[in-house]
């Protein structure tokens, strides 16, 4: 089952989502060798081609590759991402010549991938020495100076919105050695993006556990922004608020012989 295949949540990922990509690209750039230049880029899971632009940072040619249609429609039309190539791949079915990409991002992607079989495949066409980087960032349950919030998102937002059925990696060192990659290096970080109430509930309708009700269940989103709308009315009071997000990324690369 997929939650993303969905035109509104497309929309939603391209038009409210924060980007904090960029941030990641630039953490990336210190784990280059100094005047380190990376030429063929692979962005899997793209989603609405946020990931993807942000590589153009780092990579001269980029290609990202989603299996949802309606995300690789939405990622085309951002003027950002012109010189990309778009292809509509499951991660699972990536089929590329030998030694084809200087760099491999997965970002926001990889719980809902089969590890036991993408990775095999990066394995082939990831050139040595090079690197495999899988990022996240995601909403905590904190808000700058507003505790309340914490208790909102554990007692009304998960209560009724629980999230879906879905991995929640947190690999170790001899999971991945079996596919052929060693760590390199992980970092964690926290980030903070400022929302007023209607940008968060434009953000948080996105969400798979919302998807889940929505798309899947039926459930009136008219009816889900209400509720947003007045369970968070004492919170944002009005104001613009201070999200926390908290991010990872792991570093990995081809096993040493």
């Amino acid at each position: 089952m997929s939650y993303f295949d969905y035109e509104r949540i497309a929309k939603g990922y391209a038009e409210n989502r924060p980007q904090f990509h960029l941030l990641v690209m630039d953490m990336l750039l210190k784990q280059l060798e100094p005047g380190e230049k990376l030429k063929n880029g692979l962005d899997v899971g793209c989603g609405a081609g946020l990931s993807a632009s942000a590589l153009q940072k780092v990579c001269e040619q980029v290609i990202a590759a989603d299996a949802s249609w309606e995300m690789i429609q939405a990622a085309k039309q951002v003027p950002e991402n012109r010189n990309i190539r778009f292809i509509q791949c499951a991660a699972e079915e990536l089929d590329f010549e030998e030694d084809s990409f200087d760099i491999v991002t997965v970002a926001g992607a990889i719980n809902w991938i089969k590890e036991e079989i993408f990775l095999p495949l990066v394995h082939g066409f990831l050139k040595n020495d090079k690197i495999l980087l899988i990022y996240d960032n995601t909403m905590s349950d904190k808000m700058e100076g507003v505790e309340a919030y914490t208790k909102w998102w554990s007692e009304q937002y998960l209560r009724r919105f629980p999230k879906p059925p879905r991995k929640e990696n947190i690999w170790r060192s001899e999971d991945i050695l079996q596919y052929g990659f060693q760590v390199e290096n992980r970092e964690t970080y926290q980030n903070q993006v400022l929302m007023d109430q209607e940008r968060f509930i434009n953000y948080m309708v996105t969400q798979s556990n919302v998807i889940a009700r929505v798309e899947e269940q039926g459930e009136s989103l008219t009816d889900v922004r209400e509720w947003f709308n007045q369970s968070l009315e004492d919170i944002f009071k009005g104001e613009k608020q201070s999200l926390v997000f908290e991010g990872y990324n792991w570093y990995l690369k081809l096993k040493k012989e």
